[in-house]
């Protein structure tokens, strides 16, 4: 064995914003699922070199080194709080491979965190007096015309690809029923607050796709995800250490975070999909499984047919619309639920990808 490995890997339930999980400030969603990671790994929390953790709309201050503590990690833990918007939670698994990689560290934990029910309240304000105006969503590009709302970038996506409401529903139909066919693991889970499960899964029908509210063009509160909590962690670690233990040891074999059109954010995963793909010697019909973002039904069309992934293959436990998105920890939840069908199935290469604002795609490889 040579490189970085992945151990160990649990999330909490995702609960919509306002639900189960939304008493808890970030340190106390976040801080029982490291330690649940750390248990699973077999490694006491001294042996542990740094913490990284996405968050899109936390409160800042470090969430990292206050989620550290939480969890009882020595203080020498400085902690890394990163903020790649959806994209964050893979990106904090790559960071941890390049820290084992380069020998600055032998073992990081490494995830996001999202409390979409305790996001502070956010203001601009003006140099000339104006009093203060709230916003909603922070500028991601320079160029107001070229900074879309979302959703409304999903609805542009989808005209100008011909994926039409029709096709983003029978999507989320099936995401969710893979989640019902298919439920996360125990030991994919780490109970929190009395849930056990993903609150939002249910039987989704076309009949009640066709009821949704409409959002933008053909994207509806059907085919796009909701507002979400959640918190999921990767023990990541050297051959030194992997070789020590008898966890599953499932390589991360390459991680890519690419730059994409601002316009047009769910497409920016395809650069970094070709990009792993390229460094890792594969092609799209090399993978065993994908576990691709749904954000929005369209953008996860769009990934899956344009980087040529076998559609049988992604997401076979549900995706994001049938679970909600909690942003920063969005991408550490694909990575955790890749690692446990890789864990599941015995062997294989699979691939986590997801689209964030301002045009950013994110992938990372895993083999076992």
């Amino acid at each position: 064995m040579s490189g970085a490995f992945v151990i160990s890997a649990c999330r909490s339930a995702v609960a919509p914003r306002g639900g189960a999980l939304a008493h808890l400030a970030l340190p106390d969603l976040a801080a029982p699922v490291l330690r649940g990671a750390l248990t699973r790994a077999g490694l006491a929390v001294e042996q542990v070199d740094e913490v990284i953790c996405s968050t899109a709309i936390g409160p800042g201050g470090n969430p990292a080194r206050s989620i550290a503590l939480a969890a009882g990690l020595p203080e020498h833990i400085a902690g890394l709080s990163i903020d790649r918007q959806c994209a964050g939670g893979l990106d904090a698994l790559a960071l941890a491979g390049q820290m084992i990689l380069s020998g600055a560290a032998d073992v990081v934990v490494a995830g996001g965190a999202e409390s979409y029910s305790r996001q502070p309240l956010r203001y601009k304000t003006f140099a000339d007096g104006r009093p203060p105006e709230p916003y909603r969503q922070a500028p991601f590009t320079p160029w107001p015309d070229r900074d879309p709302d979302m959703t409304e970038a999903a609805a542009a996506l989808a005209q100008s690809l011909g994926i039409d409401r029709a096709a983003q529903d029978a999507w989320a139909v099936e995401s969710h029923a893979k989640a019902r066919a298919h439920p996360p693991r125990d030991a994919e889970i780490l109970p929190l607050a009395g849930l056990t499960q993903d609150a939002f899964t249910r039987r989704l029908t076309p009949a009640l796709c066709q009821r949704a509210k409409v959002l933008a063009g053909d994207i509806t509160a059907a085919n796009a995800a909701v507002a979400a909590d959640a918190a999921a962690f990767c023990v990541v670690v050297s051959e030194r250490v992997a070789a020590s233990l008898p966890t599953p040891k499932v390589a991360l074999l390459a991680t890519a975070t690419k730059g994409g059109r601002p316009e047009e954010p769910g497409l920016a995963p395809l650069v970094a999909i070709e990009d792993v793909l390229r460094r890792g010697a594969l092609t799209a019909s090399d993978l065993d499984l994908a576990e691709i973002m749904e954000a929005y039904a369209v953008q996860a069309i769009a990934c899956v047919t344009g980087a040529g992934i076998v559609p049988e293959i992604v997401n076979l436990g549900g995706g994001a619309l049938a679970r909600g998105h909690p942003i920063g920890a969005s991408g550490a939840i694909n990575a955790v639920r890749l690692w446990h069908e890789l864990v599941a199935r015995g062997a294989g290469t699979g691939l986590a990808a997801i689209a964030a604002a301002g045009g950013i795609g994110s992938a990372a490889l895993m083999r076992l």
